[in-house]
């Protein structure tokens, strides 16, 4: 279960894995409680979802961590962390003994293994961020198992719409504005944010709202360039962007980008026949990150 934190209230929702080959994970809840998101509405969503009965994560906003590629030092896995907190002392912009660190590995091809310099994800969130989000749990008697990061839950929806050998670039859209990864083999290889919200694209005038199409195609498109160059060895399929009651992006996309664009559905994806709510597109884009985030699986990122 996933309890998310939003800037207008809290967001709950819960998955039963596929059942079977070819099985769909049935979406068990998903319900939004509107207001202050404090300890009083965390206690009432957890009641609400039967949290006790779950393994039960939260999601950090865009900017309240901070996620860096770096060089992988030549240590081994157990000291991983402890030598990129190290790393990180230069680059972040706040003392990194004030900070939660973890570390997700990027994958190299397996034909340039022992040429290339291996890199990871280094996550690192101020300790000011991550303690008073656990004592928010803690006061609203939920037991946090999990504080995951958005890349994370877009990653493994995306994962499940890869095609066999190929990568796939997902593209979503919140509050805190966009966020591109690209998945491939069920791993991260690619996270880039954009300064561009979903506010500003259901902007009613015309021309603000084409400025942020203009401004996400040319991101897209250094984004993408930079990343085959960088990891050759993936083919990406297509772009698929998130449910949002956004209109024409995917076609603007479409006539301005070199690769398929398409839009997700999440009943493509998941059984929603027990939240018929989930059908409508405002409700899809509420959703998309904390249900992504619900279909973690054991221990590792």
């Amino acid at each position: 279960m996933t309890i998310a934190v939003q800037p207008d209230g809290v967001a709950v929702a819960s998955i039963k894995p596929a059942g079977g080959e070819g099985g769909k994970p049935f979406v068990r809840f998903a319900h939004f409680l509107p207001g202050q998101p404090d300890a009083a509405a965390l206690e009432k969503a957890g009641r609400e979802g039967h949290a006790n009965a779950f393994r039960c994560a939260t999601l950090l906003g865009g900017g309240e961590y901070q996620l860096i590629s770096v060089e992988a030092p030549n240590v081994p896995k157990e000291e991983m962390r402890t030598a990129i907190r190290w790393r990180l002392k230069d680059i972040l912009d706040f003392p990194v003994d004030q900070a939660t660190v973890d570390v997700l590995e990027i994958p190299l091809d397996a034909a340039a293994q022992g040429r290339a310099q291996q890199s990871v994800f280094a996550i690192a969130a101020r300790n000011s961020v991550i303690q008073p989000r656990q004592k928010l749990f803690l006061d609203a008697k939920v037991d946090l198992r999990v504080i995951d990061i958005p890349e994370m839950a877009q990653r493994n929806i995306s994962a499940m719409l890869e095609p066999e050998g190929r990568g796939v670039a997902m593209l979503s859209f919140g509050a805190d504005g966009g966020l591109l990864t690209v998945s491939y083999r069920g791993e991260l290889y690619l996270s880039r944010r954009f300064d561009v919200t979903l506010e500003q694209l259901l902007e009613s005038d015309y021309d603000r709202k084409h400025a942020a199409f203009d401004r996400i195609t040319l991101e897209l498109q250094r984004s993408l360039d930079h990343f085959e160059r960088q990891f050759s060895f993936i083919s990406i399929s297509r772009l698929v962007l998130a449910p949002s009651p956004v209109s024409g992006l995917d076609e603007y996309l479409s006539s301005n980008l070199y690769m398929p664009v398409e839009t997700l559905d999440l009943a493509s994806l998941l059984d929603i026949t027990g939240v018929p709510a989930l059908e409508d597109k405002a409700m899809q884009q509420r959703f998309f990150l904390p249900l992504g985030a619900a279909l973690r699986t054991g221990e590792a990122p």
